[in-house]
């Protein structure tokens, strides 16, 4: 829906919300922003009246009890109205964890695209008396780091069905590639983000890191364009896919009460002596993905230290190094 029109469609519903009588065309023409001026010509009516028509249609497909009828017996034509008590939402309950969970909702959705969309429902909530504290801590926080720029667009580009094209390097490949993609939407799956839709160039469904983009991606072509599969499960995509490597074992060690993402998918080895006195956990990981688990555990610092195997602990030190060095003061 075109952004002029999504905008008269609110200021018609808020218009039309604010009263108990009946409102006329006529006033609605003259007072909802967004309607053809009256000039006193008959195409300008017309175009009003188009307009006005299938505005009324689109409200009541999307379930907005839109009524007709008159104020009074005097009246010489039919006006129309929302009832408020068909149109308002019964009251929200919450429960402590579930309004924590909202406030975790919002602190994950701090992009520029998000946010606002986050702060409309936090304004939402608390005005049916909801008490959403985004402040509230939770046993899981979620980590995005530095290599989710491409989040944003991928995620313009699947939700208005537009082509994706973007600059994307696997670890084995010295140089990126220039791929062609029918964005079907973007998952996160095992602590990374994934985009997933249909290759153009080699007609196959693909599954494609977001942290190997490189560059800005760029949406091309008109909204619409495509349609995702009806029985399409993003994260069913990227599990199968994920799954076809090698599986590796990984030992690590964890301070207690830290790491809970990577507990989530652990088995438990019991604890250990960290050889000064203190307890941590031993935790055995499978993946079929070892450099995107070395990100995982890097991105969890001294909380968690690699056992075996070696490569994998160098792996995760040299993510460490650099990491530290951009921290470094020119």
């Amino acid at each position: 829906m075109a952004a002029k029109r999504a905008e008269r469609l609110v200021n018609l519903v808020i218009a039309l919300l604010s009263t108990r009588q009946y409102v006329t065309a006529a006033r609605i023409r003259a007072t909802v922003p967004g309607y053809e001026a009256d000039d006193g010509t008959d195409r300008a009516d017309e175009a009003f009246k188009r307009m006005f028509e299938r505005d009324k249609a689109e409200l009541r497909e999307m379930g907005v009890p839109l009524e007709t009828g008159r104020t009074s017996v005097f009246d010489t034509e039919d006006g129309y109205r929302i009832a408020r008590a068909d149109y308002e939402l019964p009251e929200i309950h919450l429960t402590g964890e579930e309004a924590a969970a909202v406030g975790l909702a919002l602190r994950l959705w701090e992009s520029a695209q998000l946010a606002g969309a986050a702060q409309s429902a936090l304004v939402k909530l608390r005005a049916a008396g909801v008490d959403v504290d985004s402040a509230r801590s939770l046993p899981i926080k979620p980590r995005l780091d530095r290599g989710e720029a491409a989040f944003e667009p991928c995620y313009a580009a699947a939700r208005d069905r537009r082509r994706l094209q973007f600059d994307y390097q696997r670890p084995d490949e010295d140089t990126a590639v220039r791929r062609d993609v029918q964005p079907w939407g973007v998952v996160a799956w095992h602590g990374r983000w994934y985009l997933v839709g249909h290759d153009l160039d080699r007609q196959a469904p693909r599954v494609f890191r977001l942290s190997r983009v490189v560059g800005m991606p760029k949406a091309v072509g008109p909204a619409g364009a495509f349609e995702p599969p009806a029985d399409l499960d993003l994260t069913q995509v990227v599990a199968r896919q994920q799954g076809q490597g090698e599986e590796h074992l990984v030992v690590v060690r964890a301070r207690p009460g830290t790491a809970v993402g990577l507990r989530r998918h652990a088995t438990s080895l019991g604890p250990a002596d960290d050889g000064s006195g203190q307890v941590e956990d031993r935790l055995q990981l499978r993946t079929t993905e070892p450099w995107a688990l070395a990100d995982q555990i890097a991105a969890h610092g001294a909380d968690v230290v690699v056992e075996a195997p070696t490569s994998m602990r160098d792996a995760v030190v040299a993510r460490l190094t650099r990491l530290a060095a951009l921290e470094v003061p020119a």
